[in-house]
């Protein structure tokens, strides 16, 4: 059979050109069959061939490497249904000013439909500042939710009920705090903490890797971390202990390939730690929740997501070894690409997103944020963000994508991709293994640096039109249409400051100081702060109290020249 297919692939290649032009003859028309490049390559550089026919995939074993969906190795899927019995949740990311502007904007989603919250907080929030901290004045707000209370965090979600709602917050050196303020809210509310269904980020790796809003240096970091898994596992059994994030890995400029790489290699570490801990994997790794991103090659995004499952599954298989099935089951959250949106004619972004968000879609997502068209400007407006969240429901109930379990599964093309994106993940885990581990591979700059360097490249490849963008190296115009953003009102700052001076001089004092000393004991003799830092919240201190208390303790992190 494979002789037969390769001698028809490559009959078919000779009738189709009859000179060194290209063309061959039809009736009485000439068609130039010349490709349009030497080379057709993934954006990840990955050789993209003609066509693709079982050949490709010679000595594959259906049952070892594909197999059912909810079946070890999962790449199909980790359902065996997926979403003929149960959409992916759509969880629209979002915060903005106050916790109050937020709040309004979040009781919107829920009634356009929107299935789960997720919490963008302020730069303040997660470097661990109260809003009036002088390195807070002009960024409180901006960029997300400034919350620096439990006062705060009750304002956020009131009147949304917590024990029917998931959230997530996107918050990682500080992600104890605020899950504490969480749950302090949901108990004040009659919700009970083992009712709460959600996620917390919680990923400090990626911090130190991509995006540095990290506090601590990496050993209490990790402690923290572990700390969340702990309590979690005995007291909150539906709830994520943390988001292993490709996201801002490849937001950072790397390739898919690295995205994947790098982003199990830190679930590694987590379960590792987690382990040093003293903990059964069993009792913590189906809580382990991944997000990845989803870009513009479409084809190279969905083999990631399929890669990434199957992988995933043979590492706890190979190096955990848990007896539970789901303990080897990959979840993820998907992000449409920021850094693939463009301000030169951001009605292209709409498109964008849709192709971005299929791709999620068809790679198996259990949950999903599709970016606003314009967001390349601004945080996204309402009507903006209601295109966005319309875009998943036109997926969802229009398309047919969701009626059958894995349709790409078996195109040779995307098994293809799905064996090579997987191998090529394999070879940078070995290296980091090689290097130590992640902590150590990060230490020595290996990531960050073959991040900058991918980065550099497809901006090369961008700037001479090699890599085209549309709107923006190909198909421009000189003239950009006026996109009316949302702004973000000063006065809104000084409100919040003010309200978070009245909070505090509302307070009991004494009692807070009480309980800020329990948090440093607690960082001083090595128990889990968790349950400390939860009374702290209670009694009324705030995040930037406590993250000083564990400032104090555990000093604060500077990261190395690398270049």
């Amino acid at each position: 059979m494979v002789k037969s297919l390769r001698k028809a692939s490559a009959r078919q290649s000779s009738t189709r050109k009859d000179s060194s032009h290209g063309l061959s003859t039809l009736g009485s028309c000439e068609v130039n069959y010349a490709e349009r490049k030497k080379v057709f390559q993934t954006s990840s550089g990955l050789t993209v061939e003609k066509v693709y026919t079982p050949t490709h995939r010679v000595g594959a074993d259906y049952l070892k490497d594909l197999g059912f969906p909810g079946e070890f190795p999962f790449t199909r899927g980790i359902y065996p249904t997926m979403y003929r019995a149960r959409l992916w949740t759509m969880r629209q990311y979002g915060g903005f000013g106050t916790a109050k502007e937020t709040n309004r904007r979040y009781r919107f989603l829920l009634e356009q439909g929107q299935t789960g919250l997720s919490v963008a907080f302020d730069y303040p929030t997660q470097m661990g500042y109260d809003s009036d901290h002088q390195l807070a004045d002009g960024e409180v707000g901006r960029v997300g939710v400034a919350v620096a209370s439990v006062q705060d965090m009750q304002t956020l979600f009131a009147g949304i009920p917590l024990d029917k709602v998931s959230v997530s917050m996107t918050i990682n050196a500080p992600a104890a705090i605020l899950l504490g303020m969480y749950i302090a809210v949901a108990e004040a509310s009659g919700v009970p903490q083992a009712e709460l269904a959600g996620t917390v980020q919680n990923d400090i790796l990626k911090e130190y890797i991509a995006r540095g809003m990290y506090i601590f240096p990496p050993e209490p970091s990790m402690r923290l971390a572990t700390d969340i898994f702990e309590y979690c596992s005995e007291k909150m059994p539906r709830w994520n202990t943390i988001s292993i994030s490709g996201y801002h890995i490849r937001e950072a400029g790397a390739t898919a390939a690295q995205e994947l790489a790098f982003t199990l290699a830190n679930g590694i570490t987590y379960v590792e730690s987690a382990q040093e801990r003293g903990l059964d994997v069993d009792k913590f790794a189906s809580r382990l929740s991944f997000f990845f991103c989803a870009h513009n090659d479409f084809f190279e995004e969905i083999a990631k997501f399929r890669a990434a499952r199957r992988l995933w599954a043979k590492i706890m298989k190979e190096r955990f070894h848990p007896k539970r099935t789901e303990s080897l089951q990959l979840r993820f959250h998907t992000q449409t690409s920021g850094v693939a949106l463009t301000a030169e004619q951001p009605e292209n972004n709409i498109i964008r997103v849709a192709l971005q968000a299929l791709a999620a879609v068809l790679g198996g997502t259990q949950s999903l944020h599709t970016n606003s068209m314009d967001e390349s400007l601004a945080l996204p407006s309402e009507a903006a963000v209601k295109i966005a969240l319309r875009t998943q429901q036109i997926i969802a109930e229009e398309s047919g994508v969701a009626n059958t379990v894995d349709s790409v599964g078996g195109s040779y093309y995307v098994e293809n991709l799905t064996d090579q994106i997987e191998g090529k993940a394999e070879e940078m885990i070995r290296k980091i293994d090689n290097l130590g581990g992640m902590l150590s591979a990060i230490e020595k700059g290996y990531v960050q640096k073959e991040i900058a360097e991918s980065s550099y490249r497809h901006q090369r490849e961008v700037e001479s039109g090699e890599r085209p963008v549309v709107g923006v190296n190909v198909f421009s115009t000189r003239r950009r249409k006026h996109i009316e953003t949302l702004r973000i009102n000063p006065e809104l700052e000084r409100k919040q400051v003010a309200s978070l001076l009245r909070f505090k001089q509302s307070r009991d004092n004494a009692l807070v100081g009480k309980t800020l000393d329990g948090v440093k004991a607690s960082a001083c003799n090595e128990v889990n702060l968790m349950p400390s830092l939860l009374h702290a919240v209670t009694a009324n201190a705030t995040l930037g109290e406590i993250c000083d208390v564990l400032r104090e303790v555990f000093g604060e992190y500077r990261a190395p020249q690398v270049f």
